[in-house]
């Protein structure tokens, strides 16, 4: 197979956040999709060294933010390359607080989900959550 073919498959641009009340983080994330609409369930693979790995595996639960394609930059690299143990990413940027106690960011989202961890697959270098959307 020649792996550069994998470049080639087209992605979203999503913040994924995970937490609760004033313990919140969130990171870009290119691989969020459906599993099936019946009942609404989605997937998400989220880095084993990230932070809000950490968080989805604690709380169990999470939101995705759909970025506009219009996103700045100034926000996909404040999600995509500070580290949320050090500064809260949140910080200067509009969310609001999710039925689960998650942060939502609104900031340039064209649309968000919530859900809760129904199972969780090891990848190796990431785990796959399948996700039971709750809104």
């Amino acid at each position: 197979m020649d792996r550069r073919a994998l470049y080639k498959l087209g992605y979203g641009v999503y913040v994924v956040s995970s937490g609760k009340e004033d313990r919140c983080n969130g990171q870009i994330a290119n691989t969020v999709f459906q599993i099936t609409s019946e009942p609404e369930t989605i997937a998400v693979s989220i880095n084993k060294n990230n932070y809000t790995h950490d968080l989805i595996r604690k709380t169990g639960v999470f939101a995705v933010s759909v970025l506009s394609r219009n996103a700045p930059l100034k926000l996909v690299g404040n999600f995509g390359f500070r580290c949320g143990r050090d500064v809260d990413k949140f910080e200067g940027f509009h969310f609001k607080n999710g039925k689960t106690g998650t942060r939502i960011l609104l900031d340039n989202a064209v649309a968000y989900f919530e859900a809760e961890v129904t199972k969780e697959v090891d990848v190796g270098t990431h785990t796959t959550n399948d996700l039971c959307v709750l809104s």
